[in-house]
């Protein structure tokens, strides 16, 4: 892989961008094997873009991925607190790039845009999932320095039917 020429550009999403996302959802979790109801999806989406407005987003922050002010892709970094990582900590909720601008460098380059963004935050770790099938996901992550913890995520939805 040799890195793009063309170097991505991130924007902060808005409102109204809801309905692009929306669609790359679409793709992602079709992508990733998830379940997908584009209301409860959109509620939740709106809901962190209206919080990620404020000048202290709370829940947090959606970048679209550039490409010539094309966008091809977006994450989500959702806020969070540790006292095993000794303060803020931080979850990279979603990460979706289009297949044309996969194995490009672009993903490593998102990466390291967050983690500046992140220390601007003084958030002390990312977490992130990765779908065990994913391999390619879980080679590239752990090249970034993800490390693998002998924990399991385990989920409890409450009032909810995903």
């Amino acid at each position: 892989m040799s890195p793009d020429p063309v170097a991505p550009e991130f924007r902060q999403a808005t409102v109204a961008d809801a309905n692009l996302l929306l669609d790359f959802m679409r793709d992602y979790y079709a992508f990733d094997g998830h379940h997908y109801d584009r209301d409860k999806a959109r509620a939740a989406l709106l809901t962190l873009l209206q919080d990620s407005e404020s000048a202290t987003p709370t829940f947090g922050i959606v970048w679209l991925i550039l490409d010539n002010a094309l966008p091809v892709g977006y994450i989500v970094l959702c806020f969070g607190y540790s006292l095993e990582y000794h303060g803020r900590d931080a979850f990279i909720d979603e990460f979706y790039l289009l297949a044309s601008h996969r194995r490009r460098g672009w993903g490593k380059t998102t990466i390291a845009f967050l983690q500046a963004q992140g220390r601007l935050r003084n958030i002390r770790a990312f977490h992130l999932e990765v779908v065990r099938r994913n391999t390619t996901a879980l080679k590239f992550y752990r090249k970034l320095g993800f490390k693998h913890h002998d924990h399991h995520l385990m989920t409890l939805l409450l009032n909810s039917n995903l």
